[in-house]
């Protein structure tokens, strides 16, 4: 079986859904008014910036008004973050949040510590990538102001339990902020039913374009701004709006909406057939994750004796996109922050694989997967010191 590309790197990024590319076309041609403008082609566009906003609330059961558009997921994040801390500078603070976070949470926390005097609990995950609750509930102090956990880690797809720590929050006066870039469009998320006070999202990771998200806010919850100088967003977001962006988040949002169940029941399969086919063919092979807890469109593995850089190339070269959780590919000798946290050595950490699936991926391109990775594998573990030492050492 031969295919010309198999992109299974989706939770980097998804290709623009046809409908949803359609969508953003009239607001480059027609409908370039400025949405705050008074006259009819500013109002026009509003509108449309208005259903997109019913979508995204639909999505998440919120209301319109708790939805604020923003640049990117990176952006709600640290808007969050810092437009909660920036309400209590002046009094005992403390944040708690895990040590898998995106960067874009991490490194915001570590700018609050530095920076800010804030007082910050890393969280450690269990082996299978959650959190031990009764160590949070530990962690909480009368300083808590903030806790920040992703809803599914973007590495390992492991979902965390949400509702529970949604409720200890609340029971305890704090706000609860999830990252949920990953999870929206791939699991039911219900902001009321799970007490989320704030959620991020992200366009690019639901088959809109980049440089658009969304930040949900609790209504009664206060935050300060991250971005001064203007009136949009009901003046909390300034900037003028990416009218056309905004539509297709919208309409993303939309689609996953309708299609969710489907959307699930499809990726579940075929990544529970990735990773059982996997394991059955390729020794010494690690799930990395809970493997019932997590998103269906990731599947994630570290191969022993390997290097994730080398066998990411070695892939492409055969027509297949995935990645690494190692930052190898970033430049850096240290592995994935997230894999290390899992409690794994920095041998096996490096040689790791995420690969993850859409809704354009087929059972096709898994088969073809499935039987060009094992011979891969193999060659690279023949020319590893480390599996010569392993192999010497079964004799």
């Amino acid at each position: 079986m031969e295919l010309n590309r198999v992109y299974l790197d989706n939770a980097a990024t998804t290709p623009v859904k046809p409908e949803i590319l359609d969508s953003m076309l009239d607001f480059y041609k027609e409908g370039y008014g400025n949405p705050s403008s008074i006259h009819s082609f500013g109002r026009e566009v509003k509108s449309h910036i208005d259903i997109a906003r019913e979508n995204v609330a639909n999505l998440l059961n919120a209301s319109a008004k708790e939805i604020y558009f923003t640049g990117g997921g990176s952006e709600a994040d640290n808007w969050a973050i810092k437009g909660i801390a920036l309400r209590y500078m002046n009094q005992d603070k403390h944040i708690i949040t895990t040590e898998i976070e995106h960067h874009a949470v991490l490194d915001t926390c570590k700018y609050l510590e530095k920076n800010h005097g804030f007082k910050v609990t890393y969280l450690k995950i269990k082996e299978n990538g959650i959190i031990d609750i009764e160590e949070f509930k530990s962690a909480i102090t009368k300083d808590t102001i903030l806790t920040s956990i992703m809803f599914a880690n973007n590495e390992i797809g492991t979902i965390q339990p949400i509702k529970e720590i949604g409720a200890i929050c609340r029971e305890n006066n704090i706000v609860f902020h999830t990252d949920a870039v990953q999870a929206v469009g791939n699991v039911h998320i219900d902001v009321k039913d799970m007490n989320i006070d704030m959620l991020s999202l992200s366009g690019h990771k639901i088959y809109a374009p980049k440089g658009v998200g969304a930040l949900y806010i609790r209504n009664g919850i206060r935050l300060d701004n991250l971005i001064h100088g203007g009136g949009q967003e009901r003046k909390k977001r300034a900037g003028t709006e990416n009218v056309a962006g905004i539509v297709a988040l919208g309409k993303a949002c939309e689609i996953a909406n309708k299609g969710l169940d489907e959307h699930i029941s499809k990726l579940t399969a075929l990544r529970d057939d990735l990773i059982s086919r996997i394991q059955a063919v390729i020794p010494h092979t690690i799930v990395t994750g809970d493997l019932e807890k997590r998103l269906p469109s990731i599947a994630s593995f570290c191969f022993k004796f390997i290097e994730g850089e080398a066998l990411l190339l070695s892939l492409d070269l055969v027509g297949i996109a995935g990645s690494s959780g190692s930052a190898c590919t970033s430049g850096s000798l240290d592995p994935s922050h997230v894999l290390m946290a899992l409690g794994l050595t920095h041998e096996v950490a490096h040689g790791s694989l995420r690969l993850s699936l859409s809704d354009f991926t087929t059972k096709e391109e898994i088969d073809y997967v499935v039987e060009k990775l094992p011979p891969i594998v193999e060659r690279l573990r023949n020319m590893s010191p480390l599996y010569e030492d392993f192999l010497k050492g079964e004799k």
